[in-house]
């Protein structure tokens, strides 16, 4: 009896708690002053770097970063027409990357009625050996996917054994196969980030989604 080659695609998307929260801040102000624009900014960003500081060494942050000071000017125009006077602007961004979650709902609260800063979004994040540990589980549950959909293709056609040919990343069977996902990569780690536009900061981490996705080509008798 010939065999049947049968084609099958595998997923598992696995769901965990967030376990790192990445703060996102805009820090800065603008006036009419050049100095005193860039004095406030430099004063401002000086205290947030001090706060992160302090955080790193109570350990509730990893780790923080601050991107180098943008000084720029502009001549804004009126509804009338008119140039207005220079305004100048002074700007810089800070990261801050929580290990307690509960310290960084305290500090964005704090940090956001600060005058000159705007808290742009929170990254949410797993530790490198979560995302290790449940990617490598992850891709192992798709390929047992893979099995079970081709076992059961088999049966149908009242076939018993089913024997592996090939296991690969989607879109890499060399044939036609398309990828799952515009990316075509097996696992995709999916973080939802949350942001501070259309009605306030949400600052309930999110589920971390890892998906795997495999394609598996079969022989069945």
């Amino acid at each position: 009896m010939a065999e049947t080659i049968i084609t099958v695609e595998g997923h598992f998307d696995y769901h965990h708690p967030a376990e790192r929260g990445t703060v996102l801040l805009a820090a800065g102000f603008q006036g009419p002053e050049r100095a005193s624009v860039v004095s406030r900014t430099a004063q401002l960003h000086g205290a947030l770097t001090q706060q992160a500081q302090q955080l790193v060494a109570g350990n509730t942050v990893t780790w923080w970063s601050a991107d180098r000071m943008r000084v720029w000017s502009e001549r804004p125009w009126n509804n009338a027409g008119a140039q207005l006077p220079l305004v100048h602007h002074a700007s810089v961004g800070l990261e801050v990357k929580f290990s307690d979650l509960s310290a960084l709902a305290v500090w964005v609260e704090k940090v956001a009625t600060l005058d000159g800063v705007t808290v742009t979004g929170i990254h949410w994040a797993l530790t490198e050996v979560t995302k290790s540990r449940i990617t490598a589980e992850s891709q192992e549950r798709a390929v047992n996917d893979a099995v079970s959909r081709a076992t059961a293709y088999a049966q149908s056609l009242g076939l018993s054994t089913v024997v592996p040919l090939a296991l690969a990343d989607p879109g890499m069977l060399g044939d036609d196969s398309r990828p799952f996902s515009p990316a075509g990569a097996a696992p995709m780690v999916r973080a939802m980030a949350a942001s501070a536009q259309e009605g306030g900061l949400d600052l309930k981490p999110e589920d971390i989604t890892v998906e795997s996705r495999v394609h598996a080509r079969f022989a069945a008798s």
